[in-house]
């Protein structure tokens, strides 16, 4: 897949349990869970922006595109 989710990386980082972020954001831990894994279809801007709000961060630390290696 060409968007790779950094989220995994990002709360790492800030030493936050997907527990606790997802009580911050005010989303489900299992729809937390599935955006992390990189499983998630779409996000919202809203999600998105209490994520970075939360985490301190930019969308781009947690949203990466990277090109499919196709031959």
């Amino acid at each position: 897949m060409a968007i790779i989710v950094n989220l995994d990386k990002m709360m790492l980082d800030r030493g936050i349990s997907l527990l606790e972020l997802s009580e911050r954001v005010d989303i489900t831990p299992a729809n937390l869970s599935i955006l992390k894994t990189g499983k998630a279809k779409a996000v919202r801007f809203s999600t998105l922006e209490r994520i970075c709000q939360e985490l301190e961060c930019q969308p781009g630390d947690v949203l990466e595109y990277r090109p499919d290696e196709t031959v």
